[in-house]
């Protein structure tokens, strides 16, 4: 692969500068926490301390850590000052919108407003008498920002052919209306940050603080099922397979760049197609085998009969099995899909270059990059309920039969929405069946959105919280059926 020229590494390191600076946030609010807790109880915080350097955590900071060295390192490469003003403005920006009336005969007549010309991204002046509106004093007639015709509202966007009408900081509005009639006015202005990516940063930095206090609370809440998570968490990541898939992984998505799709120039939409297919199969099979070595063999060579000989039931084995399946499967999603989404950033530049495109700027790079962020969050969604699956199977099957029918569920799963959609579904024991498996089955589809992601279509938060809502409520009834299975299984 050829090196790109140091011009464009701005270009594609700005978005992992904007992404580490949101963990960066996340970070420090953290710390902030731990210092005060380090404070007012010292053996809570080395509790902390210990909890984040043994279990899981240690991995997922070590992700963390080089996105914040990112932050500091890269600093001089991009294109920091925007982002940084943006950041400090990001409360400050609003939609305003008041109607007034405006007197007969009334020259620079003064409204009161705040706002920066430059963050304007669209307004509407709308009035039933001819008035002219400034944004100084004395420019009503030599310099107006719009000439508002009775009855025809005026309006300019971002898209608008017309220049903005207004400069600088704007304070004040001054309306001029010549008639013999008062004028009802309504005013609407929206403004936004000049670097709007920025709104992500809380996202991102509640993201970081939700993973650490998730931990934390667990241990607190539920110490048994917290260790016993820990243990299998621990024990999963340490196996060869774990390394294995992970090594394939990251040079899957590396190969990803300089493999020639020949799509015309959709090189980028392949390989986020391609990165999310390949982190969500490794991550799912990954879950499917731990679930089946750490339930189906500890039972099978008594190693979960002297677990529960001490004081932890069967419940908290169960769940603490599952809990430490995820918290791998988290880890494994975590280190891939940070080289996901900074071979995406890169892939951008690299393939204008090679298709003598013109140069794109660095927030199609980011755009390109946090779109794939929600399809990394439901294919987490669909192994944790694959993953519950497999828990309440290895209660009673060996490997090879779990393999098999979360296989074959994965296939049904993704196929039975099809198929009652179909033609084949207008047939009424075709539409029952369908349902019923739907019903019994995890519907996969609704986490599988690689082609809208691909398509660079938006994902709306809402479909994000409806899918989460359907996994949790099916990986609760796995985890019944599993600890009902469980529950008279004979150890002896």
């Amino acid at each position: 692969m050829m090196a790109l020229p140091l011009a464009n590494l701005t270009l594609w390191v700005t978005p992992l500068w904007l992404l580490g600076l949101g963990v960066s946030i996340g970070v420090a609010v953290l710390l902030v926490v731990y210092g005060v807790l380090w404070l007012v109880r010292p053996e809570t915080g080395r509790s902390i301390t210990r909890l984040v350097q043994e279990g899981v955590l240690a991995p997922i900071s070590y992700v963390v850590l080089t996105l914040v060295a990112i932050v500091l390192v890269a600093g001089p490469v991009s294109t920091t000052d925007r982002i940084t003003e943006s950041l400090g403005r990001l409360w400050s920006v609003d939609d305003y919108q008041t109607t007034l009336e405006l007197p007969p005969r009334t020259e620079d007549f003064e409204h009161g407003v705040s706002f920066l010309a430059d963050e304007l991204v669209r307004y509407e002046i709308e009035s039933d008498q001819d008035i002219r509106v400034a944004g100084e004093a004395g420019a009503a007639y030599s310099n107006p920002a719009a000439v508002v015709l009775g009855d025809e509202p005026y309006e300019w966007t971002l898209r608008a052919k017309r220049p903005r009408g207004f400069q600088g900081e704007v304070e004040s509005l001054y309306l001029t209306n010549e008639g013999d009639a008062a004028a009802t006015v309504s005013l609407r202005f929206k403004t936004d940050v000049r670097v709007p990516e920025v709104h992500q940063l809380p996202v991102i930095a509640a993201s970081v603080i939700a993973v650490y206090l998730i931990y934390v609370l667990l241990h607190w809440l539920a110490p048994n099922v917290s260790n016993i998570a820990i243990a299998t968490a621990k024990e999963a990541c340490a196996q060869p397979l774990f390394l294995l898939f992970l090594g394939l992984g990251a040079t899957a998505l590396i190969v990803y760049i300089v493999i020639p799709y020949n799509t015309f120039g959709e090189d980028v939409k392949m390989l986020k197609d391609s990165g999310l297919n390949t982190v969500m199969v490794l991550a799912i099979v990954f879950a499917l085998w731990t679930a089946s070595v750490s339930v189906a063999e500890e039972i099978e060579g008594k190693t979960a009969l002297t677990l529960l000989s001490k004081p932890i039931s069967r419940r908290q084995f169960i769940l603490g099995k599952y809990v430490g399946i995820l918290w791998s499967v988290a880890v494994l999603f975590v280190v891939l899909g940070a080289i996901l989404l900074a071979t995406i950033s890169f892939k951008v530049v690299y393939d204008a270059r090679e298709t003598s495109n013109p140069t794109p700027d660095w927030q199609e790079c980011y755009g390109e990059m946090i779109q794939v962020v929600p399809g990394l969050v439901l294919a987490f969604l669909e192994t944790a309920a694959l993953a519950a699956v497999s828990v309440a199977i290895s209660t009673r099957l060996p490997m090879l039969p779990n393999l098999l029918i979360c296989g074959s569920m994965y296939v049904v799963g993704n196929l039975t929405p099809k198929i009652a959609q179909s033609a084949v579904g207008e047939n009424p024991f075709v539409q029952f069946f369908a349902r019923f498996l739907g019903l019994l089955l995890p519907v996969l589809d609704h986490f599988n959105i690689q082609a809208t992601i691909a398509a660079g279509l938006p994902v709306p938060f809402s479909y994000l919280a409806w899918a989460t809502l359907y996994c949790i409520v099916y990986c609760a009834f796995a985890m019944l059926l599993a600890l009902l299975l469980f529950e008279d299984r004979d150890l002896a």
